[in-house]
């Protein structure tokens, strides 16, 4: 019979320092990380050595490290990006400033955006050698994977791409958040066999990709919902792609590796693609009177309905709340009162039978359905937002880095003798 012991979970920081102290059941402590005094709460387990579950630094619930970013307070539904609360960036902010803010640390002032929007407008071009990979690559391919080798092969072309400074992570920071949108717009319409589009420099961010896809630029509405939209997605924490893009930075690589990481991790199903699959879902459940029915004997199958839940709020995600506001105001316009009906229908069902909220990726679908946006470029959308985010973090662990190497606890078997290969079963 196995002993038990009190073993704490340990907690692994950015630093690579490690905090345990098995005392108590339950530990609530400050520790002194650099300067700065943090709280942590530690628990600690009575089962077996070799118990699985004993150690899981990495899944939820802890501290992986320090960001001065954005912070999340999921008791109070609240979401704020370097101290300033989103709604206050989405009723008084443009796509460009918050983009500024992420990357610089500060809202900017006139002079300041006028050259930051400048300096964008101008490197919105890509490499023509990146265009002619996308030409060569299957047009069936997903849109991630084909945005994946031409941010890859971007890195190439960027004679800046092994300075390790924060000066020129920014402005390799500047440069991809200009670039992305040309690419996505261009990796989809080739994959349509449509020509390229060329970026116009004096059109904000936002315009800029509406004229590309579509060649013209938006409504107001459409223009200032697409706004609030980029603005939600920019970042959100140590949420997966973004670890990621630390993670691979805290070995020195490039920036490019880092936001390449990123958006390999975004690929994944259980972190991006719920805006596309949940309005997929609308589109099969195509009227407001088999919705319940639908969802109800979707969650007897043990489907799970995308765009419902999160690991961070408890009390509903406050993004979503101010995007619905913006699908209101489309739906409305558009006398497709339907799809908002439907929409209701399911957020019921699914807090009746789960108490589970719609998460920022529900609404989102919709409202990009409603700009006439196609499915399959909505998760490289949220890239095209996310990499601010992104980039922000990679900045922020270059100037504090530390290789970014949590351990593992070992459950196998040991002292297991090697037979000779006649010998094994």
């Amino acid at each position: 019979m196995v002993q038990k012991q009190l073993r704490p979970v340990a907690l692994y920081l950015a630093s690579s320092q490690r905090f345990s102290a098995p005392t108590r059941r339950r530990k609530e402590k400050d520790f002194l990380f650099g300067k700065k005094k943090i709280f942590i709460k530690q628990e600690f387990s009575e089962e077996p050595f070799h118990a699985k579950r004993i150690l899981q630094p990495w899944t939820r619930g802890h501290v992986a490290g320090l960001t001065a970013i954005s912070k999340i307070d999921a008791e109070r539904n609240r979401l704020s990006y370097r101290g300033y609360d989103i709604h206050d960036l989405v009723d008084h902010c443009s796509f460009d400033e918050v983009a500024y803010l992420l990357i610089y640390g500060d809202l900017p002032n006139q002079s300041q955006l006028d050259a930051f929007c400048k300096t964008v407008g101008a490197h919105r071009g890509v490499p023509s050698e990146v265009i002619s990979l996308l030409r060569t690559l299957p047009p069936a391919a997903s849109q991630m994977d084909r945005v994946k080798a031409a941010v890859a092969a971007l890195a190439l072309f960027d004679p800046q791409r092994e300075e390790r400074t924060a000066e020129t992570y920014r402005a390799v920071a500047v440069r991809l958040y200009a670039q992305l949108p040309t690419i996505i717009v261009n990796s989809y319409r080739l994959s349509q066999g449509q020509e390229p589009a060329t970026p116009r420099a004096d059109l904000n961010h936002n315009a800029n990709f509406f004229w590309m896809l579509t060649g013209h630029e938006p409504s107001d509405l459409i223009g200032r919902a697409f706004n609030v939209s980029q603005i939600l997605y920019a970042e959100h924490g140590y949420n997966a792609s973004t670890f990621a893009a630390r993670v691979t930075v805290s070995t020195l690589s490039d920036i490019y590796s880092g936001v390449v990481s990123a958006i390999g991790t975004l690929k994944g199903p259980l972190h991006g693609g719920a805006n596309e699959a949940s309005m997929q879902m609308l589109l099969e459940i195509g009227s407001p009177e088999r919705a319940a029915e639908w969802v109800r004997e979707a969650l007897a199958r043990k489907q799970r309905i995308m765009g419902f839940g999160h690991r961070e709020y408890k009390h509903g995600d406050e993004r979503a709340r101010i995007a619905k506001q913006y699908v209101i105001e489309l739906v409305n316009s558009k006398g497709a009162t339907h799809w908002l009906e439907m929409a209701d229908i399911i957020e019921r069902e699914m807090m009746q039978a789960k108490g589970l909220y719609p998460n920022v990726d529900f609404p989102i679908g919709l409202l990009y359905y409603l700009m006439d946006i196609p499915i399959p470029l909505y998760t490289p959308i949220f890239m095209m937002s996310r990499i601010t985010g992104w980039c922000a973090h990679i900045i922020e662990q270059l100037e504090n880095n530390r290789l970014i190497r949590p351990e593992s606890e070992y459950i196998g078997p040991s002292e297991r003798p090697v037979l000779p290969l006649s010998q094994r079963p």
